[in-house]
């Protein structure tokens, strides 16, 4: 059974998806997830206390994905590719995943810790994510080398959701990336 802070995530998470930041309303977040609205405040202080949890909540999902990537079968380079892929499609999938991985932030989401909100949280955004994956990449691959190539396939990866070749929507560079890889015919 989730904790009451898992069913607030969820609940604002339903709710950022349905609406912008500045509409979602923390007593409608409440209901949606069972609780008082005492209890969402006892949680996370207040609305900036719970969108930087969302915030985070994103980043750490993404870096999950990250870590299952890493940890598939395959060469170094088809783990590579699945890094990539992953990434692209975390960034089309949740706009706070495209957010935290661009640095592209705006009025529709909340606003992370340490852009200026709240002095003394640390900042998380592209940099930091990114020294995530990289240190992900050397625990697995255990040289240098693979962890410089991981950031390298990332960082590219981010070009991508920044600048997309094709109207939104990401079938182009992952259908791509499926139909190059050598674990496209096992899916």
């Amino acid at each position: 059974m989730p904790t009451a802070r898992e069913s607030l995530l969820e609940a604002a998470g339903a709710a950022l998806a349905a609406r912008p930041w500045p509409a979602v309303r923390m007593i409608d977040v409440a209901a949606a997830a069972g609780v008082s609205r005492q209890t969402l405040y006892n949680e996370f202080a207040g609305k900036t206390g719970l969108g930087h949890a969302l915030v985070r909540r994103d980043a750490a999902w993404y870096l999950d994905g990250v870590d299952r990537a890493l940890a598939s079968s395959g060469a170094p380079a088809e783990r590579l590719a699945a890094v990539v892929e992953w990434t692209v499609r975390a960034g089309f999938e949740r706009p706070l995943a495209r957010a935290l991985l661009t640095g592209c932030w705006n009025g529709n989401l909340p606003v992370p810790a340490g852009r200026g909100v709240r002095p003394g949280l640390p900042a998380l955004g592209p940099a930091e994510l990114i020294r995530g994956v990289r240190e992900r990449a050397d625990a697995v691959f255990g040289a240098q080398e693979g962890a410089q190539r991981c950031e390298l396939a990332v960082r590219l990866a981010l070009s991508y959701l920044v600048a997309p070749a094709e109207p939104p929507g990401h079938a182009g560079l992952l259908g791509l990336l499926s139909a190059t890889s050598p674990r496209a015919g096992a899916r």
